[in-house]
């Protein structure tokens, strides 16, 4: 089947040309989340430390386990902020614009972080990179979704291309971050972030024509009339906010709570508000249900995965032997293994889903693996136990079923949510099964709490065993998940 059948034509630009076989406009895509990535990742693989280290090693001092429950909490706040990202995309400005605006929002936090000192910097600097990080992921990924028809073979693994390029940034921020970290201080790290989003703005602006006409239509317009009446509801949920830190209400201790409890009322209220309204179709509905098990799979998946930023962290810091041919590495560097493996299978992945075409697994069939697998890589924690310190080349194992467990799920998460979407809820899907990320992510924080270096047996051993039962009873139940799919695969 040729290019121009299995594209929308709003999708077909650059005269017939392709970015590996893909729509052009994955390129621009590609880029922009390659250097939000590196300004992301390369600040949060030093952020748990600029938090627990004492003042006189550059940090703020902050006890150990608020400093994973707070990261936790931040990187639940990234992805929750998914919502209001997608939101004003579907009602009021599409997502091109969004997309850019939030990417000068993420620099401006990184600039916070990398100069304005301690607890004002660290607050300023989270605040703008988490909403500006959410408004950017939602609008990107529904963007990419937009570039292929819904039963297009290749939609896959485009996801899967798009992936890769998130990952090359999540590798090489770390390095550079870490090593200015440990060389010149944490500032200079964060300064490193800003820098790579600004040359990831440079870069959208040269290119931006490149995305569809779909990029730049507002979907679902708010009426004019509604307009004042949302402009207060946001200005009172400020207020709001602002009263309850103030009186103590929302304190550092608690806050990963506070964020857990907003994802779960959020996630409810979305999936009610779709399933409720008159421009969704049977059909349509009887997709979003089927993303309701998935969704699910998806939070326990993350909450695992998440601890890359929470437990690792520590568990690299106190448990491994960070020496490399007679070179101690920076802690942050083991960030970086992850990435590399992406960036090794994600194309194989494509490559795989391509091929096989209609005959790849099904999607709650691919969950269910990425549970199992990841399941197992904690389980494969507990023989390190009774080693000190724990060989690097152990952890490289562990993260490379890390890597196939994230496979199977993120990039065919992001995938299924552009197909399984209403038409009126495009984007805010997305910003659903970021919902499942930012619900996941703030639990890795929570689960964190309770790990302890000198008695880990029974944290690995718990979750791990858990991981694989979920993961076996979404295999169970993948028939009728399917049916409600609604011949989406």
């Amino acid at each position: 089947m040729s290019q121009s059948s299995t594209l929308a034509p709003e999708t077909e630009t650059g005269q017939g040309k392709t970015f590996l076989g893909h729509p052009l406009p994955l390129f621009n895509l590609f880029s922009i989340e390659l250097w939000e990535r590196f300004s992301f990742y390369g600040m949060q693989a030093i952020l748990a430390y600029y938090m627990y280290y004492s003042v006189s090693n550059g940090g703020l001092g902050l006890d150990q386990e608020m400093a994973v429950g707070l990261v936790g909490a931040y990187g639940g706040g990234v992805y929750l902020s998914t919502i209001l990202g997608a939101w004003v995309a579907d009602r009021l400005f599409g997502s091109e614009r969004v997309l850019f605006y939030s990417a000068v929002m993420i620099m401006a936090g990184h600039i916070a972080l990398a100069l304005l000192p301690g607890a004002l910097g660290l607050a300023v600097g989270l605040i703008l990179v988490a909403i500006g990080s959410g408004g950017l992921k939602a609008n990107a990924t529904s963007i990419v979704g937009s570039l292929y028809r819904e039963n297009d073979g290749r939609r896959d693994a485009g996801f899967s291309i798009f992936y890769m390029g998130i990952n090359i940034g999540a590798f090489v921020g770390p390095l550079i971050t870490g090593w200015l970290q440990t060389e010149i201080g944490f500032h200079w790290g964060f300064g490193a972030a800003a820098v790579g989003m600004a040359l990831g703005l440079i870069q959208y602006g040269l290119t931006r024509k490149l995305l569809p006409a779909e990029a730049r239509v507002v979907p679902n317009p708010l009426p004019p009339q509604r307009r004042g009446l949302m402009a207060g509801i946001a200005v009172t949920a400020v207020i709001l906010i602002a009263l309850a830190v103030l009186l103590g209400l929302i304190t550092a201790q608690n806050l990963k709570w506070v964020v857990v409890g907003v994802v779960l009322i959020a996630a409810i209220s979305y999936f009610w508000v779709i399933l409720s309204s008159k421009k969704v179709s049977s059909t349509e509905r009887s997709r979003v249900y089927a993303f309701i098990p998935l969704f699910i799979a998806s939070s326990a998946f993350w909450s695992l995965y998440q601890q890359q930023f929470t437990v690792l962290p520590v568990y690299a810091e106190q448990r491994l032997d960070l020496n490399l041919f007679g070179w101690q590495i920076p802690a942050a560097w083991v960030q970086s293994i992850n990435p590399i493996f992406i960036i090794i299978f994600a194309g194989v992945f494509a490559v795989i889903w391509t091929k096989l075409g209609s005959r790849q697994p099904s999607s709650p069939t691919k969950f269910s693996i990425s549970l199992l697998v990841m399941g197992v890589a904690f389980l494969c924690f507990m023989p390190l136990s009774a080693l000190a310190p724990v060989p690097l080349l152990a952890i490289v194992g562990i993260l490379l079923l890390f890597t196939v467990a994230e496979l199977m799920t993120s990039p065919v998460g992001l995938s299924l949510a552009t197909k399984l979407a209403p038409k009126a809820f495009h984007t805010q899907m997305v910003a659903l099964f970021f919902l499942s990320v930012s619900l996941g992510s703030t639990m890795s924080g929570v689960l964190a709490g309770y790990y302890d270096p000198n008695n880990e047996l029974p944290y690995f051993g718990i979750i791990g065993g858990l991981a694989v039962v979920l993961g076996i009873a979404l295999a169970l139940c993948g028939k009728p998940i399917r049916r409600l799919m609604a011949g989406v695969h």
